[in-house]
């Protein structure tokens, strides 16, 4: 019985965390959404801001797969759709033709400082703040 009930309450705490990453995705696409951009836009253009912080500075794609909850596919086509934006740009890896980089453009620089006030705010309203409780 012990067993069930450990099984019953990590069950519990799993569903909890997907709730609370569900709310907070969602709040933060209503507070990006009048900017063309979704959540996951949004931390691909936070990860290259401080992947490659410089003008010109690039990060290879491989380095992202790891660290948004994207396939890589799905990864590829978001970048896509941002280099279409004028948000970011790709070019081919010299040394490994496979690899491919991504750049942040003056344009995505502008609109990630613009919308990064907005994509906070929405985590301190669904997650609190490190001074304010947290929301059950």
């Amino acid at each position: 019985m012990a067993a069930r009930t450990a099984g019953a309450r990590l069950e519990e705490r799993w569903r909890d965390i997907l709730a609370v990453h569900a709310r907070t995705m969602c709040e933060i696409d209503r507070a990006l959404h009048p900017h063309g951009l979704g959540a996951s836009d949004f931390e691909v253009l936070d990860l290259l801001v401080t992947e490659a912080p410089g003008d010109g500075d690039r990060c290879r794609v491989q380095n992202l797969v790891g660290r948004v909850h994207l396939s890589q596919s799905a990864l590829s086509r978001l970048i896509a759709r941002l280099e279409r934006d004028g948000l970011v740009t790709r070019s081919t890896c010299t040394e490994d033709r496979r690899g491919v980089y991504v750049a942040l453009t003056p344009r995505g620089r502008d609109l990630h400082a613009a919308i990064l006030p907005l994509q906070r705010a929405a985590l301190a309203r669904t997650l609190g703040d490190d001074e304010g409780p947290r929301p059950s």
